[in-house]
């Protein structure tokens, strides 16, 4: 679904062309129309869903709280009292056993704990067990420090991919599940719900704007992708998409229900938030590429283009791999102990459905670069780029009324220049004429006899007073 991760990708321009604004309108509103079309036609109006005891669910979870711990019913078992805080019996304590040993929860006075209650004897133990930890409060406190942090870096950008990733939940949960659960086609759903997700997260987080329906349209194109590919490669494979957790969804619901359109529904939900960070990185670029230099041709565009978004292709890539495989780990570790051969642990069901998720998913996280960069190209050399704005002329001054008198300048005498004196050049004993010619040093014995007599200084008087 969208991420919210918030870019800040300057997505603020001057307005499109009307060549622009016209192929864009051409390319989006057919899809637009056919996304609401088939939000409409694939929603369950006036289909209830089952849900608790009517699909054969009779437990009902009851909050509590841990007040005791006793290591009295076993070896390999832990005595835990807990008090009710809601439910039939709300107020009652009751003591349930419950497993000690490695991998079993460990439990403290004052934890907070979800009981399951099979709705025979509010009063009885028997009735209850212990199923999990009420862990709402962390959930809410991590929350908000995740809201502040988008808020605090992204602003009112922030503010706007929060309110997209709200969206995306409300359009899961309303729309994407209810519809799977009453037995629509699970492919289509996801298509038809990852249009909206993306329709309402990309114009609502960066704005309305020529760029923003760009990387819509490379989305969408990557999207069809990987729901072509995903489709031929599990049925080349034999994929049929019942795992542990999709066979007891098909027991509860008693319904039939395309377990590989459930398993290519999930590919393309999970695949949607990293093409939203591919499209827009690319379409930005393009785009500044663009105004930076307004004479580069389609195909230099492209080309430059494709040259940013080779390093950002092996980034994502990785990212979308590594999700996987980190959802995958547990299963990973479990099918490893049974002693099988690595071909026989990569084909096998479960693991053979998350390598077909990846791949496709990868592939068409690889095709959407040059695909939204090439529209990109394809849009941004229509575009008008706005000239540079030249700067302003100093204004004139403006004239003065007759009225008033023009102000008299008085000009002040300059003051004389004093002449630099000469700069001596020549021997300081014997002095130089410049009229006389090349002036030539003479040895020292002549110099000396040419040079005048003087006088011999006053002798100094010592100061220690020998004469």
């Amino acid at each position: 679904m969208g991420h919210g991760h918030g870019h800040s990708h300057a997505l603020s321009e001057e307005p499109a062309s009307q060549r622009v604004r016209t192929l864009l309108m051409w390319l989006l509103v057919p899809l637009a129309l056919a996304t609401i079309v088939g939000a409409a036609l694939l929603y369950p109006f006036g289909v209830e869903q089952k849900t608790g005891a009517e699909i054969g669910l009779h437990q009902t979870p009851v909050e509590a709280v841990v007040t005791g711990v006793a290591e009295n019913c076993g070896e390999k078992c832990v005595a835990v009292t807990v008090k009710m805080t809601d439910g039939a019996a709300s107020g009652q304590s009751i003591t349930i056993p419950s497993v000690k040993g490695p991998g079993a929860p460990s439990f403290q006075l004052g934890d907070e704990v979800v009981l399951s209650y099979s709705g025979s004897q509010p009063q009885a133990a028997e009735s209850y067990q212990i199923v999990d930890f009420q862990r709402g409060w962390s959930l809410a406190v991590l929350a908000l420090l995740f809201a502040a942090a988008v808020l605090l870096l992204g602003r009112w950008q922030g503010l706007a991919a929060l309110g997209a990733l709200l969206l995306s939940f409300v359009v899961l949960v309303l729309f994407i599940m209810p519809s799977i659960l009453a037995g629509q086609n699970p492919l289509m759903v996801a298509v038809v719900g990852a249009g909206l997700i993306m329709f309402v997260v990309l114009y609502l987080t960066h704005g309305i704007s020529a760029r923003t329906s760009t990387a819509v349209l490379g989305t969408l194109v990557s999207l069809a992708l990987i729901g072509v590919l995903g489709a031929l490669f599990s049925a080349l494979s034999k994929l049929t998409g019942l795992d542990e957790d999709t066979t007891n969804l098909v027991t509860l619901l008693g319904t039939s229900i395309d377990t590989r359109g459930l398993l290519l529904a999930g590919t393309l939900i999970g695949a949607l938030g990293v093409l939203d960070d591919v499209t827009v990185t690319q379409t930005s670029a393009v785009w500044e590429l663009r105004r930076a230099n307004d004479k580069l041709t389609w195909r230099e565009l492209f080309a430059a283009g494709s040259r940013i978004g080779r390093d950002h292709m092996s980034s994502v890539v990785n990212t979308l791999v590594m999700a996987y495989a980190g959802a995958a780990l547990p299963l990973l570790l479990a099918i490893s102990l049974a002693g099988r051969s690595m071909g026989e642990i990569l084909t096998s069901q479960q693991i053979a459905q998350e390598i077909v998720r990846t791949l496709v998913g990868s592939i068409g996280l690889v095709a959407a670069i040059p695909v939204t960069t090439a529209l990109a190209a394809l849009i941004a050399v229509r575009q008008e780029v706005a000239p540079i704005a030249a700067a302003a002329p100093d204004p004139e001054p403006e004239p003065q009324p007759k009225s008033q008198p023009e102000p008299k300048t008085v000009k002040r005498a300059a003051k004389p220049v004093k002449p630099r004196p000469a700069r001596i050049e020549g021997d300081l004993f014997i002095g130089y004429d410049p009229d006389k010619g090349p002036w030539e040093r003479p040895s020292e014995p002549r110099a000396r006899r040419a040079a005048p007599a003087r006088p011999a200084p006053p002798a100094r008087r010592r100061s220690s007073g020998s004469p």
